[in-house]
């Protein structure tokens, strides 16, 4: 993670991150052969262990690697996740069983899209219920865009079956 981080973020004149360009959406044989690595056909994500301040938690990155960030309980793990959205309102995902824990994570974070167990793409309709929308517009409160609506309409998309016990 921290090789990977080396070669594809780059900071701007005024010292904040980004992913530099070439990297953005590619795949990950692409992310493996920067940093030397022969990535298998076919393998959708990279992920690694990463601290809470990495580049790949702290920098949006719109590529197929996920950090992993080692915490000793759930209340912990949402302040975390809390801090790395940074007040966006844009977008999180869990990955649980328990509807409490997804609850209490969707107040917490309070995102215009909150996923459950699926990939954030599911939102947008790649997956899960939704549409395409090439804007999310967060910052200024609308919401996923349409032509008909400027709302910011909340969505919870729960990828694959709910177990309730």
């Amino acid at each position: 993670m921290d090789m990977l981080a080396r070669i594809v973020f780059a900071a701007d004149e005024h010292g904040h991150q980004h992913v530099r360009r070439e990297f953005v959406g590619r795949d990950t044989q692409v992310l493996g052969e920067a940093i030397g690595v022969r990535v298998p056909p076919n393998t959708d994500l990279l992920f690694g262990e990463t601290d809470e301040n990495h580049a790949f938690v702290q920098v949006e990155q719109m590529m197929p690697c996920v950090p992993v960030v080692r915490v000793p309980d759930f209340e912990r793990a949402v302040e975390a996740a809390v801090r790395a959205e940074h007040g966006y309102r844009h977008t999180a995902v869990i990955h649980s069983g328990d509807l409490d824990h997804v609850t209490r994570m969707a107040r917490a974070v309070n995102t215009t899209l909150f996923v459950h167990n699926a990939a954030s793409v599911a939102a947008l309709g790649r997956g899960g219920p939704g549409y395409l929308s090439y804007s999310i517009a967060t910052p200024t409160g609308e919401g996923v865009t349409t032509p008909l609506t400027f709302t910011r309409q909340r969505q919870l998309t729960v990828g694959g079956a709910l177990k309730i016990t």
